[in-house]
């Protein structure tokens, strides 16, 4: 059974809609959408652990990361369940959402719905920069927008 998602990201001058679709529990989820009103280059993607905005995006929380492990890059072994690695806006601050990912999911154990997506300032280093945040937040800079994933009609 198919299970879709949508996220309204809200943010001072990041704006965004995010849709999500899983096909299967065994299948992986495809994102797709728009983020607008970023700075040129790659910015930081995930999905934190609460469905939190009540103090911007702050109250999201860390990664979404029920295993406990290191933060990682997307097709990594070792990363967050919310790792999503970067989006990368255009000139124009623009950046299209096309992602697979076949760690999160829209049910199950690893399920994301009622979680909160985060866009950051700056680019995800992937747990390889060295950085003392590296391991835990990929160094991602600040939350530059936030909206909690809901279930939307399939």
């Amino acid at each position: 059974m198919t299970v879709k998602a949508v996220c309204v990201l809200q943010g001072e001058a990041v704006k965004g809609t995010l849709f999500f679709e899983q096909a299967a529990e065994s299948q992986p989820v495809k994102v797709t959408g728009e983020v607008s009103g970023l700075k040129k280059g790659l910015h930081g993607f995930h999905v934190h652990e609460f469905g939190d905005n009540t103090n911007g995006c702050t109250s999201a929380g860390a990664h979404f990361n029920p295993s406990g492990k290191e933060h990682g890059a997307p097709d990594a072994a070792v990363r967050h369940v919310g790792d999503l690695g970067n989006i990368e806006a255009g000139e124009n601050g623009v950046a299209k959402v096309n992602i697979t990912d076949k760690v999160i999911q829209l049910q199950g154990s690893n399920n994301i719905i009622g979680r909160t997506i985060v866009v950051h300032a700056d680019p995800d280093d992937l747990g390889l920069g060295g950085h003392e945040l590296s391991k835990t937040t990929g160094n991602a800079g600040a939350r530059l927008a936030c909206g909690v994933i809901g279930i939307t009609k399939s």
